[in-house]
């Protein structure tokens, strides 16, 4: 196996990996927001079925005081997991363009050595 070779299948290996952590990451901030999201709407079905809807108040309901903490954790998660996609957007494009640099010469190689081929071909017919 040629060295250029090696090369370009450890950048599409690369390439690859970046864009799954890329979706991974966006998959888990979509699961965090709809935790997030659910969290909202039974702290609000909480607070209707008490009646009580200020935090401060002394009967406020310990459910809704707990998921609103809970809610609060998931979107400082969400907020610091598009902090790491912005990151790894930006190294799956890094490693995308440098892949991009590898496959034109592959390909050029190919082309050449069908060429190479081709020319011989006609030479016998």
């Amino acid at each position: 196996m040629k060295p250029r070779d090696t090369a370009l299948r450890l950048k599409r290996f690369e390439a690859t990996e970046k864009a799954r952590k890329v979706a991974s990451l966006e998959t888990m901030i979509h699961d965090l927001e709809q935790m997030a999201l659910d969290l909202g709407r039974q702290i609000s079905a909480e607070e209707e079925r008490t009646g009580i809807r200020d935090a401060a108040h002394f009967a406020y309901s310990t459910f809704a005081k707990a998921a609103a903490l809970r809610r609060s954790n998931l979107l400082t998660s969400v907020t610091d997991l598009r902090a790491k996609l912005e990151i790894a957007r930006r190294d799956h494009e890094e490693a995308s363009a440098e892949l991009r640099k590898l496959e034109p010469v592959e390909t050029r190689d190919s082309d050449r050595h069908h060429m190479k081929a081709d020319r011989n071909g006609l030479m016998i017919g």
